[in-house]
């Protein structure tokens, strides 16, 4: 078992930045990849960004540029860096952590608002 609680959303205004944190707990040595999602109101969730064990990352066309992800294998936390924001990046965000056996575990969201 891998338990995920998320923290920084907010409310922000196009062009500023925030910073989401993703801390794991558990069985954390199994972990493979993380990774952060979203959904906005009536869309499907989508893959924003992930990275490996060994650093390797991915990101949604959309973010590329934008967004940072990064990750602290001592404390066992995933970061996401989110600059520039603009309206369409407003949705609710969720830590994602893919286990060596191809097992998934979620974070329970956090909402990140950009508004003027």
């Amino acid at each position: 078992q891998v338990q995920l609680v998320e923290s920084g959303g907010g409310l922000v205004q196009p062009g500023g930045s925030l910073r989401l944190s993703c801390s794991a707990s558990g069985s954390i040595f199994s972990i493979n990849v993380m990774g952060w999602y979203r959904q906005a109101p009536g869309k499907q969730r989508e893959l924003v960004a992930a990275i490996s064990t060994g650093g390797r990352t991915n990101y949604a066309d959309s973010v590329k540029g934008r967004f940072t992800i990064s990750r602290d294998n001592a404390k066992n936390t995933v970061y996401l860096q989110l600059n520039n924001l603009k309206p369409d990046d407003t949705a609710v965000y969720y830590c994602n952590a893919v286990m060596v056996g191809g097992r998934e575990y979620w974070g329970q969201g956090t909402q990140v608002t950009v508004s003027s």
